[in-house]
């Protein structure tokens, strides 16, 4: 009997090996095409989404074959969530304490935008349910601008369309991180050897101090991440590594034994970072390479709309807040916040107020998020309850009690 346990639990531990070397292996493959694929859209002049959009390419290509050999696979979000440790600590040490004091007398300019979001998903999820003919949390959960994962869990706990709603959400977070570097003029040809040469600068040179504090920050920040995400911190991987960068940076200035290092992340680090954000996309059309032309025809109707409400919500802000069109456009551009962030980082825009406005319409969403679903469910029963209780009334109605 003890031997047949154990040999349970050694099989156990094979199939778990391999199908984390498989994981890494795949992972590694969608690495090499996504820096490839980005140095292509670089040449192209796609600018500052080149290694997202990279990403996005090689994580649909390599997930579409591998489909074909594990048909019961499902995109590695764990991806998204590495790319998102790696890009916060990139934004967080580009931005200055000094610029973040000042950003706070205009939290509530940011709240505003993200509530006037909030508000025009909703109404887009409305009309959305009419027309696809289906219930209204499904249409709120395509809708609502927010991370494709989560909506589509929700949608699983509730027994909703997950296709659907994973559907809606992926057209519109491939169109933004496409559409967006366009609008925002970043369309500019770049010279592949000089981001080549300053990708591979110093890559083989082996410094232990720096090797020694980006360990340590590497073990600082996934220990933040961990306690983020126990206390149920909205998308903790981004939050915490942002503010884990920030204070980093702060406390080596202020050591006087570390002041003179200028310590930077790798440049291959952050490529690496975005290529990761766009995977977990790319993985998710991997897993739908044929769709039909009247679902995406349906679907693009709330992503137009949605396009409309932040291009509108960008006009808003124009007018109640001092910042240019460009800044504004970054601020209220309907997802994709690392994405946004990361384009005012290329263009050194305004990095903290795009930075300060995409994280508190993140919390703000998924704060408001478990009340809107309580919300709609509330009145999807109560739909329900109304129409059953019409019907009961018209059987009740004998056809001589009609006559008059």
């Amino acid at each position: 009997m003890g031997d047949f346990v154990s040999q349970i639990s050694l099989d156990k531990s094979t199939l778990s090996n391999s199908k984390l070397t498989t994981t890494c292996l795949i992972v590694g493959i969608e690495i090499i095409i996504g820096l490839l694929s980005g140095l292509t859209f670089i040449a192209l002049g796609a600018g500052g989404g080149s290694w997202i959009l990279g990403g996005i390419a090689a994580g649909a290509l390599v997930f579409y074959f591998y489909r074909r050999y594990n048909n019961q696979a499902k995109p590695n979000r764990n991806s998204r969530k590495f790319g998102q440790i790696i890009v916060g600590l990139t934004v967080g040490f580009s931005l200055k304490q000094s610029n973040l004091i000042t950003i706070y007398s205009q939290l509530h300019i940011f709240l505003f935008l993200a509530l006037f979001l909030l508000f025009c998903g909703g109404i887009i999820g409305y009309i959305y349910s009419r027309i696809e003919k289906t219930d209204l949390l499904t249409a709120m959960l395509a809708t609502v601008p927010g991370n494709i994962g989560i909506m589509a869990s929700i949608a699983a706990d509730y027994g909703r369309n997950i296709s659907l709603v994973s559907l809606v959400q992926l057209i519109r977070f491939t169109a933004i991180i496409i559409v967006i570097p366009l609008v925002a003029n970043v369309s500019n040809a770049h010279d592949i050897n000089a981001i080549i040469h300053s990708v591979t600068k110093n890559l083989f040179v082996i410094n232990f101090n720096y090797l020694f504090l980006l360990f340590l920050l590497l073990l600082v920040t996934f220990l933040a991440v961990k306690i983020g995400s126990y206390l149920k911190i909205p998308v903790a991987g981004f939050l915490c590594s942002i503010i884990v960068g920030v204070g980093f940076d702060s406390l080596l200035d202020s050591l006087p034994f570390l002041s003179h290092i200028d310590f930077n992340l790798p440049p291959l680090f952050n490529l690496i970072g975005q290529i990761l954000l766009g995977i977990t996309i790319g993985e998710y059309w991997g897993m739908n390479p044929k769709l039909g032309k009247l679902t995406v025809a349906y679907a693009s109707v709330p992503v137009a709309m949605t396009f409309l409400a932040g291009f509108i919500s960008a006009g808003i802000a124009t007018l109640i807040s001092p910042w240019d069109w460009l800044t504004c456009l970054l601020v209220t551009s309907p997802g994709g916040s690392p994405e946004m962030i990361l384009i005012s980082l290329a263009l050194h825009h305004n990095v903290e107020i795009v930075t300060a406005g995409h994280l508190v319409r993140l919390m703000t969403i998924n704060l408001c998020l478990p009340a809107l679903v309580s919300f709609i469910c509330y009145l999807e029963r109560r739909s329900t309850k109304n129409q059953d209780g019409a019907a009961d009334q018209l059987k009740t109605i004998s056809p001589k009690s009609a006559m008059p």
